[in-house]
C-alpha cells in the first residue's frame, strides 16, 4: 500500500510517481531539440539540421491527436504531440529566418500558396487576365522544393491543410474501428520510421560525421523511458509496438558509430584541415 503523503490532498507516492512520469514524458519528447535550437541560433546556420525531421514529428502528431478522438487513451500522451507540434513549428520559423539571413543572392521565393507576384501576372496575361485584376492564387506544389519553402506560414498552410483533410476523413469514419485503428498505427510507425534516414545516410556516407551523438543518445534514452511507459500505462498496442521498433533504430546509430569510428575521426581531421 503506498505511503499517504498527505489526508487532506489525498496524495499517495504513487500519485507522484505517476505525475512525475506524465512530466517527464511531455517534456522528454522535445529535450534533444533544445540544444539544436540553441545551437542554431548560436551560430546561425541551419545547414545541419534537416527540416523533414521536423515535417515527420508533426504529420506523426497530428495523426496522433486525431487518435485520440477514435480511441481515448492517456491524457499526457496528447498533451505530448501539442507540445512536440508547437516545438516543431519553432524549429522550422527558426531555420527559415536563418537560411533567409544567410542568403547572399536573393533566390526566388518558394511557398505553399503563391501570392501574386511577376511570374503570377505573367500567366494571368496569358490567360487573359489584363489591367489590374489579379489572378487567383496557385499551389507551388513542385516536388523538388516541397517542404523547402523560404517562408514560415507556408509550412504553417501545409498541416493545416492536412490536419483539416484529416479531421474531416477522420470525422466522416470516426465509428469505423479499423479506420481508427490504422490512424494510431500510422501515427506512432511515422515517428518510429523518424530515425530510418539518418541510418540510410550512414551507410552510404560510412561516417557518422555531421551528426550528434549527443542527441542520439538522448533519443534512445527517451525512447526506452517512453516505451516502458506504453507498457506500464498499457496504453494502445500500436504505441508500445512502434516504440519498440524506435529504440531498434536508435541502437542501430548507435551501432553504426562504433562500426565507422574510424571514418569518422578521419572526416573530421579533413574537415578541420589537420
Amino acid at each position: 500500500m503506498d505511503w499517504i503523503i498527505s489526508d487532506e490532498l489525498g496524495l499517495t507516492v504513487g500519485h507522484l510517481v505517476g505525475w512525475g512520469a506524465a512530466t517527464a514524458m511531455i517534456v522528454g519528447g522535445v529535450a534533444p531539440y533544445i540544444p539544436q535550437y540553441r545551437q542554431i541560433k548560436r551560430t546561425q546556420d541551419a545547414e545541419g539540421f534537416s527540416l523533414y525531421v521536423c515535417l515527420t514529428l508533426l504529420i506523426a502528431n497530428t495523426l496522433r491527436i486525431l487518435f485520440w478522438f477514435g480511441k481515448r487513451y492517456e491524457i499526457p500522451l496528447l498533451i505530448q504531440s501539442i507540445v512536440m507540434n508547437a516545438t516543431m513549428f519553432a524549429m522550422i520559423h527558426l531555420c527559415v529566418n536563418v537560411r533567409k539571413k544567410n542568403q547572399i543572392i536573393r533566390a526566388r521565393e518558394r511557398i505553399f500558396t503563391a501570392q501574386p507576384d511577376d511570374t503570377a501576372q505573367w500567366l494571368g496575361q496569358r490567360s487573359g487576365i489584363v489591367g489590374g485584376e489579379k489572378p487567383h492564387r496557385f499551389y507551388d506544389m513542385d516536388r523538388k522544393y516541397f517542404w523547402a519553402w523560404t517562408d514560415f506560414q507556408s509550412y504553417v498552410d501545409c498541416m493545416l491543410v492536412f490536419s483539416v483533410f484529416g479531421a474531416a476523413i477522420t470525422y466522416l469514419l470516426i465509428e469505423f474501428s479499423p479506420f481508427v485503428e490504422l490512424i494510431g498505427f500510422l501515427a506512432v510507425f511515422t515517428e518510429a520510421m523518424l530515425g530510418a534516414p539518418q541510418i540510410v545516410k550512414n551507410l552510404g556516407n560510412k561516417s557518422t560525421e555531421g551528426m550528434s551523438l549527443s542527441m542520439v543518445i538522448m533519443w534512445t534514452c527517451g525512447d526506452l523511458f517512453k516505451t516502458a511507459y506504453f507498457v506500464i500505462r498499457e496504453a494502445p498496442a500500436q504505441f508500445w509496438v512502434c516504440g519498440s521498433l524506435q529504440v531498434l533504430l536508435d541502437i542501430i546509430i548507435l551501432i553504426q558509430v562504433w562500426l565507422y569510428r574510424q571514418n569518422t575521426a578521419a572526416a573530421r581531421r579533413v574537415r578541420r584541415g589537420d
